[in-house]
C-alpha cells in the first residue's frame, strides 16, 4: 500500500521483498542472528522507525522491517499521516472498528516471520507492532513462532477501549501460550487516548502477570517533559535522557529480544 519514497535514511538496509498469499512487500532488513520483526507506525517506516529498528540489530539481531502504508523514508508529518491513514481506510488488509477480529494483514505477516526463522534459526521471531498495528504482536502470538511480542501504544480497534482486535478463539490460542511460557510486554503513555488504559486494563485481566504493561507517566506535572499528548513510546515522543521512563523502556524491550531471541 502506498507509494515507496526512499531517502538516505533507509540506504544502510538491505531492501528486497518477500511475497505470500498473492501479495508482495518491500522489505528492509539488518543485521544477523534471530529475526525480529519491526512494524511500523502510521504514517510508515519513518527514520525515526529505521532508528528503532537500527538499535535493535545492534544487539546481534536481524532485524525485517516489512511495507505496509506510506512512504518509505519519508518524515512524520500531518501531510504524510493524512495521505496514510486515507489510505489505510479503504484497505481490506487493516480492521480498524471490527472487535474480536484481527487485521487480515496479520496473516501475511505471520508467513513473513516464518521465512525470517527458517533463514535465520534461534527459538523463534520477535514482533513489535507500533501504534496502529501496536496489537499486531499479540494476533501473531497464535503461531509459536512468535515468542517474543511488544505491543507499543496499541491503537486498534478505534473507539472501542477495551477491546484486543482478536477473535475469540485466537485469545484462547494466545492464553494457551502464555500458558507455556510466552511473556507479552506493552507500553503507553497515561495520558494516550489512541492507545487506552482499558485496554492494558483488559490484557491484565486476560494474561494475567504474563503481561507485563508500563505506562509511562504523561501528565501535566510529569517530571521528564512528556508531552500530555505523547504517543509514539520509542519513536517521535522517545525522551533520550539517562534513567527517563523511556530510556528505560526501550533497553527493556531490547533486553527481552535479546534473551527470548538467543539460545
Amino acid at each position: 500500500m502506498g507509494t515507496t519514497y526512499r531517502s538516505n535514511d533507509l540506504a544502510d538496509f538491505e531492501r528486497g521483498s518477500y511475497t505470500a498469499r498473492g501479495v508482495t512487500r518491500d522489505v528492509y532488513r539488518m543485521g544477523h542472528g534471530p529475526a525480529v520483526l519491526v512494524i511500523s507506525e502510521a504514517p510508515g517506516i519513518t527514520p525515526l522507525v529505521a532508528a528503532f529498528a537500527r538499535r535493535v540489530a545492534a544487539r546481534n539481531l536481524h532485524v525485517v522491517m516489512p511495507h505496509l502504508f506510506g512512504r518509505d523514508g519519508a518524515p512524520p508529518t500531518v501531510g504524510e499521516a493524512l495521505r496514510t491513514l486515507g489510505g489505510i481506510c479503504v484497505s481490506r488488509e487493516f480492521t480498524l472498528f471490527a472487535k474480536e477480529k484481527a487485521s487480515p494483514v496479520t496473516s501475511w505477516l505471520r508467513d513473513l516471520a516464518h521465512f525470517e526463522h527458517t533463514q535465520n534459526g534461534g527459538p523463534g521471531v520477535g514482533v513489535i507492532g507500533m501504534c496502529l498495528t501496536g496489537g499486531f504482536a499479540l494476533a501473531m502470538m497464535v503461531d509459536p513462532v512468535v515468542v517474543a511480542p511488544v505491543l507499543a501504544q496499541p491503537s486498534l480497534p478505534i473507539g472501542r477501549k477495551s477491546e484486543l482486535g482478536v477473535s475469540a478463539s485466537d485469545l484462547d490460542a494466545i492464553k494457551e501460550r502464555v500458558a507455556e511460557g510466552v511473556c507479552v510486554l506493552g507500553y503507553r503513555f497515561t495520558g494516550d487516548k489512541k492507545a487506552p488504559a482499558e485496554r492494558f486494563a483488559r490484557l491484565r485481566q486476560e494474561l494475567g502477570d504474563a503481561f507485563i504493561g508500563v505506562e509511562i507517566d504523561s501528565s501535566a506535572t510529569n517530571p521528564w517533559g512528556y508531552s500530555t499528548h505523547a504517543h509514539s513510546v520509542f519513536t517521535q515522543d522517545l525522551g533520550e535522557r539517562e534513567g527517563s521512563p523511556t530510556r528505560v523502556a526501550l533497553e527493556q524491550v531490547l533486553t527481552f529480544f535479546s534473551e527470548r531471541l538467543k539460545p
